[in-house]
C-alpha cells in the first residue's frame, strides 16, 4: 500500500524530532513518500518558523536525506508559509529560491502590516484565541471569522502555491462556544473560499491534527465541507502535519474512510515533479 505524508515539521521549526530521525520512523512505518513542510522563517520573533539564518541549511538537510535515503523513500522539500499581508507575500519567489517541490499555503495569523497586531489562531491555548477575539475584534466573532477568511481568500488569489492547509482552521479554539458550523454566514464564508480554491486549482489538505490533538470534533476541514469539495471536484491529499515522528500517520485510516463516504475516490501524489493521482485503499 501507498503511504505518504506531504506536511511534516522538524527541529528546524516547531517540530520536535531531526529530519533525519523523522525520515527513520518514516520507513520504519512503510511510508513510501514524506514531505518536510516547515515553518517558513517569518520577519519578527517567534517560536514556531526555522529561523531565516538557518533556511539554507534546512534545505540543504532535506535534500542530502533525500539523495541518502532515494533507495527506501522519496522525500520532499517544501515549506508551510504564512500569508500575513504586509509581512509575509510573494510565495513564488520563496519557492524559487529555495527549489522546493511544493508549498503549503496557510494563515495562522490574522492581520497585517504589524507583528503586534496579529491574531493568532492556532497554538494549545484557548486563552490566546479569546484574547485576540476580544483584544483586535471587540469579540465580534462574525467580524472575526470573516477576517480570516478574507486573508484566507486574499492568499489563494495574489499568490501561487499548490497545497491550501487547514483552511478551516478557524473553527479550533472555537469549540462551538461562538459559532456553529451549520450558520449560513458561516457556510456562506466557506462556499466563497471553496470556489476560488476550484478556480486557482489548489490542492485541500485533509489534516488530522486537530483529531488527534483533541482540539477539534473533526479534521480540518469538516467532514461537511468534504463532501463539497467531492462534489465540487477538488483534490485532496491526507496530512497529519506531524511534530513528531509517531503522527506521520495517526488517524489516516479514519481520514480516508470519510473521504470515501463523503464521495472521493482519490488523492494526489506528488512524483517525477507532478501531481498525480490514486486511488483511495
Amino acid at each position: 500500500m501507498f503511504r505518504q505524508n506531504l506536511h511534516t515539521h522538524s527541529l528546524f521549526s516547531d517540530g520536535k524530532a531531526t529530519p533525519e530521525a523523522v525520515v527513520k520512523s518514516a520507513l520504519d512505518q512503510n511510508i513510501s513518500c514524506l514531505g518536510f513542510s516547515d515553518h517558513a522563517p517569518v520577519p519578527f520573533e517567534n517560536s514556531f518558523s526555522i529561523k531565516s539564518d538557518l533556511l539554507p541549511a534546512y534545505c540543504a538537510e532535506i535534500r542530502r536525506l533525500q539523495f541518502e535515503y532515494a533507495q527506501q523513500i522519496d522525500i520532499l522539500l517544501a515549506l508551510e508559509v504564512d500569508y500575513i499581508p504586509g509581512l509575509m507575500e510573494n510565495f513564488g519567489a520563496i519557492k524559487t529560491a529555495s527549489a522546493l517541490d511544493y508549498i503549503i499555503g496557510s494563515v495562522h495569523l490574522v492581520g497585517q502590516n504589524d507583528p503586534e497586531n496579529l491574531w493568532f489562531i492556532d497554538g494549545p491555548l484557548v486563552e490566546t484565541y479569546d484574547d485576540g477575539l476580544e483584544r483586535f475584534f471587540g469579540n465580534d466573532i462574525q467580524k472575526a471569522v470573516s477576517a480570516f477568511y478574507r486573508q484566507t481568500n486574499q492568499m489563494i488569489e495574489n499568490e501561487t502555491f499548490e497545497v491550501i492547509g487547514h483552511f478551516d482552521k478557524i473553527k479550533m479554539h472555537n469549540q462551538n462556544r461562538f459559532f456553529t458550523e451549520d450558520e449560513k454566514w458561516y457556510q456562506k464564508l466557506v462556499f466563497e473560499t471553496l470556489e476560488l480554491i476550484k478556480a486557482h486549482d489548489l490542492i485541500v489538505e485533509v489534516n488530522t491534527r486537530g483529531l488527534y490533538k483533541k482540539r477539534a470534533q473533526d479534521f480540518f476541514p469538516s467532514t461537511w465541507i468534504l463532501k463539497e469539495l467531492s462534489k465540487m471536484d477538488i483534490p485532496v491529499i491526507v496530512s497529519s502535519d506531524a511534530h513528531k515522528p509517531d503522527e506521520l500517520q495517526l488517524l489516516f485510516a479514519e481520514a480516508h474512510q470519510a473521504l470515501l463516504a463523503t464521495g472521493h475516490k482519490k488523492t494526489m501524489r506528488f512524483t517525477q515533479g507532478k501531481w498525480h493521482g490514486f486511488a483511495i485503499a
